[in-house]
């Protein structure tokens, strides 16, 4: 396939897709790769009806890069296709990065699920399940665990951000997304007023009385001691946040701090062994 240069200007992101372009250090790493060296992997485009304009597919990261960068055009490829068969294509064009936030397949799923649903399926329901079974497959998890990811999007944007950043497990999550949104919040003021997030038993239990929980039950429900609330080393995230990358999530900041406390630990065992 023929790749073009097409001006920034004539560039749209694609309505309503589901990765989050980050201005943060590996942005700035990409943004003075692309200065010095251009866009090197093509973004992939679909021309809009009507419009001398196209829809970016895949490469919303690279075009903003260029962006930042100066550059006047991006090389593309154009591809012939409806909105359905761009939102497939550019979910499957991103299942296999190295890390996707749980925001991100949540909605990506999503999309896709919608995307197939609405292709030659004159039932709702057989729709949706062959579309679920499409999902599935090509992302490699079960069709309950697509279901589950779905769910996500019904969390508020705080709750769902507190996902992304690692701060309430992924479990968690699921089970608030079936609280109201009024109950969601008062879920956030016990997160902000108890300074700590419910466990899956807690998040379980405000499940199972979801249609009859009030605020004060919540705050019944958080204020429960947790196993894992006991005997705990607590530091403030301000203190540590610095050392790490804009864009690391709580659970690589753990990840990287418990691998720092292994290298100090060998490193003592080496020192002792020299004297």
């Amino acid at each position: 396939m023929k790749i073009t240069n097409i001006p920034i200007n004539k560039l749209r992101p694609f309505a309503g897709h589901p990765y989050k372009v980050l201005d943060d250090g590996e942005m700035d790493d990409l943004t003075e790769s692309v200065r010095e060296n251009g866009v090197l992997s093509p973004l992939i485009v679909r021309p809009l009806e009507g419009k001398d304009e196209y829809e970016v597919i895949s490469g919303h990261r690279r075009l903003h890069a260029a962006e930042k960068a100066g550059m006047q055009s991006v090389p593309a490829f154009v591809y012939e296709i409806d909105r359905d068969e761009a939102a497939v294509l550019l979910v499957d064009s991103n299942l296999h990065r190295e890390y996707i936030l749980p925001s991100e397949k949540a909605f990506a799923y999503k999309l896709k699920m919608e995307a197939l649903a609405h292709q030659g399926k004159t039932s709702r329901q057989l729709g949706e399940k062959w579309s679920v079974a499409q999902v599935s497959e090509a992302a490699n998890e079960s069709q309950r665990q697509i279901h589950r990811y779905i769910r996500l999007t019904k969390l508020i944007p705080e709750l769902l951000q507190m996902m992304d950043e690692g701060r309430i497990a992924f479990s968690v999550g699921v089970e608030l997304s079936f609280l109201t949104e009024k109950s969601q919040r008062d879920v956030l003021n016990a997160i902000e007023l108890n300074d700590c997030t419910p466990s899956y038993s807690q998040a379980c239990k405000m499940h199972r009385e979801a249609v009859t929980i009030t605020a004060e039950r919540i705050s019944e429900i958080m204020s429960e001691e947790k196993p894992n609330q006991r005997e705990q080393i607590r530091l403030r995230r301000e203190d540590f946040r610095k050392y790490f990358p804009a864009s690391y999530t709580d659970q690589q900041i753990a990840r990287d701090i418990m691998r720092g406390l292994d290298l100090l630990k060998r490193q003592r065992s080496r020192d002792r062994d020299a004297r």
